[in-house]
């Protein structure tokens, strides 16, 4: 087994999911059919400090979420891709043109869709309620849960051991 935090000295680039992740995984349905998600403040904070500190987050899901862009955007993120069927070639065509080899990427993914690219990355990571085919691979596995920290809890590990945490 690889040792995670010698592995965290690597990291310039976090890749995550959306549902399942940055969210519980949960949908509420309004009787008007919207889909509603929830996500948390304190992964928010963390995403917004790793772009000011220079780090790379991108952002690859298989759903299309209209509210979920926005927010991401008001925290600062620009790489944000939604709607992917193939989420390894996805994050193969953003990386590639920047120069960033997968050693440095951290990827945080909780289900199957997820599995390509976090074989691919150097660090794979999941939250505690993964499904077991995820969990297996992963060289880290959160104490949270979905939504509930589990983002912030690998971007604040990265940036403390890169002295980069306020």
């Amino acid at each position: 087994m690889k040792n995670f935090k010698s592995l965290l000295s690597n990291i310039t680039t976090f890749v995550f999911d959306v549902d399942g992740v940055l969210t519980n995984g949960q949908l509420l349905v309004t009787e008007e059919g919207m889909l509603l998600r929830s996500m948390n403040i304190k992964d928010g904070y963390a995403l917004q400090l790793a772009i000011k500190k220079g780090y790379e987050v991108i952002i690859i899901s298989g759903a299309n979420a209209p509210g979920v862009p926005l927010r991401l955007k008001n925290l600062g993120i620009t790489k944000l891709f939604f709607g992917v069927q193939n989420k390894l070639k996805t994050l193969q065509s953003i990386v590639t043109p920047l120069q960033i080899e997968s050693h440095q990427i951290l990827c945080m993914g909780d289900d199957m869709p997820d599995i390509g690219m976090m074989e691919w990355c150097g660090i794979a990571a999941c939250p505690a309620d993964a499904v077991a085919q995820v969990t297996e691979l992963c060289i880290y596995q959160s104490q949270l849960a979905g939504g509930m920290g589990c983002v912030r809890d690998v971007i604040e590990q990265t940036l403390r051991l890169h002295n980069n945490w306020e």
